[in-house]
């Protein structure tokens, strides 16, 4: 018997990409190291502004001086750094409209992956169904496998904005069904949910008494016009609900690896007897460093007015690309992009790494709605035409695949689907 045969079922079928010679997944590998040596261009990670060099002045002062003070090395409580959870409160008060007590309601991460994954881990026994809308975040259908519950995807549909149903939530619940997991803002839809979808679905939750787990990583990058709903701070949800947030996404401070969970005392009661054996400790630096970036957020809104422009740059070069479409997205700092048309999306993934020698996120990551379709990260390189040049190429390789299938700008498919009309607009705008 194999060593591999010795491991759980759901880990035998894991292939993490360490024996791959290609690289088609975006994070792990030494297909990835490779093709990035070779000059190609990862527009794959969630990861603003990387490979460029990017961190606010006064969180970089602050990580000196704390390395100086010689406290660095030392630990932090499991359940944070007081004085940051104190900063982290006044933002959960004035971002998400809820009051909580920073030293009870709130526990720091080191990053909201482990937090998304603590998060569930009090409440999911063998067996237990969580409804997981499709797509999400690929964390969202492997974490609650791993606690050995079971995963149902809930799709939301391309044709109506990925707009949440709660009839279809409905159609899935069975006496087995425990959690909720929601992706808000959604990643990779960027569909920033609307109040009357959550309220929507929350009242769902509270008819069923299902316990809510809900993915904020984006909420920072919500782009004007769209407003931010907290699941918690709806009505009866505060005490069926755990919110996991993240510095990385909108303070562009992936590497940091600090996010925090909010949630009700009696929730945050045991997380805190089990934090240190689930998650550790944040690192001591880090976390302080992080005090000066919530005493002053005003940079997230320079970070969000510079995504803005490059979101609207690539929704018009794919949408004026033979048989690509993308939406105008309403958060994040990447693109949904429907590439169906010119075939397999792991294929055109494979595609554009040998032909535009740029990796992009196959959207079958992201669950069955994802087939088809590629999550590009346009957020990546903190100058500008760097990424607007990445833009290029990945269009100029897609065009030249359409024209090799014969896809001309406008074809009677167009007509039949009524994408005609959105696509002449795109054209007519960018002439």
């Amino acid at each position: 018997m194999s060593i591999r045969d010795k491991m759980r079922p759901l880990f035998r079928t894991l292939d993490g990409g360490l024996f791959s010679e290609k690289a088609g997944k975006a994070d792990v590998g030494d297909a990835v190291s490779k093709l990035q040596a070779e000059g190609g261009t990862l527009m794959c990670w969630a990861d603003p502004f990387y490979p460029d060099r990017v961190i606010p002045q006064k969180v970089l002062e602050r990580s000196v001086e704390v390395i100086q003070q010689g406290v660095a090395c030392h630990y932090t409580p499991p359940i944070g750094n007081a004085d940051l959870k104190e900063v982290i409160a006044k933002k959960i008060e004035r971002d998400n409209h809820i009051k909580v007590n920073p030293q009870r309601n709130i526990i720091i991460n080191p990053g909201s992956d482990v937090g998304l994954y603590f998060a569930m881990t009090p409440f999911i026994e063998p067996g237990d169904e969580v409804l997981v809308h499709d797509p999400s975040y690929p964390s969202n259908f492997l974490d609650p496998q791993l606690l050995n519950g079971v995963v149902v995807k809930v799709p939301t549909y391309e044709e109506d904005n990925y707009r949440l149903r709660v009839e279809e939530y409905e159609k899935r619940l069975t006496p087995k069904t425990k959690m909720v997991l929601l992706s808000s803002p959604n990643n990779p839809t960027g569909r920033v949910f609307t109040r009357e979808e959550l309220t929507e679905l929350s009242q769902f939750i509270i008819k069923h008494d299902l316990i809510c787990v809900c993915d904020q990583a984006f909420e920072d990058t919500a782009f004007p016009g769209h407003e931010m709903v907290t699941m918690a701070s709806l009505p009866g949800m505060w005490e069926r609900t755990v919110t996991v947030c993240s510095c990385s996404k909108g303070m562009a401070l992936s590497g940091y690896r600090v996010g925090y969970i909010f949630a009700d005392d009696v929730i945050m009661d045991t997380m805190y007897a089990t934090a240190v054996n689930i998650q550790g400790a944040a690192n001591t630096m880090v976390q302080m460093a992080m005090i000066p970036a919530y005493e002053d957020t005003s940079f997230i809104q320079d970070y969000v007015a510079e995504q803005d422009f490059r979101r609207r740059y690539a929704y018009e070069k794919f949408n004026a690309v033979p048989g690509v479409s993308m939406p105008l997205m309403e958060s994040g700092f990447y693109g949904w992009v429907n590439v169906s048309r010119l075939g397999d999306s792991s294929e055109i993934t494979a595609y554009l790494a040998e032909e535009a020698k740029t990796l992009v996120n196959d959207g079958k990551f992201y669950g069955d709605q994802g087939a088809g379709h590629l999550r590009i990260i346009y957020g990546v390189f903190a100058d500008r035409q760097k990424s607007l040049d990445g833009i290029d190429r990945l269009c100029a390789a897609l065009a030249k695949r359409a024209a090799q299938l014969g896809i001309a700008v406008i074809d009677l498919e167009e007509l039949k689907t009524g994408q005609i009309v959105h696509r002449l607009k795109v054209i007519m705008k960018a002439e």
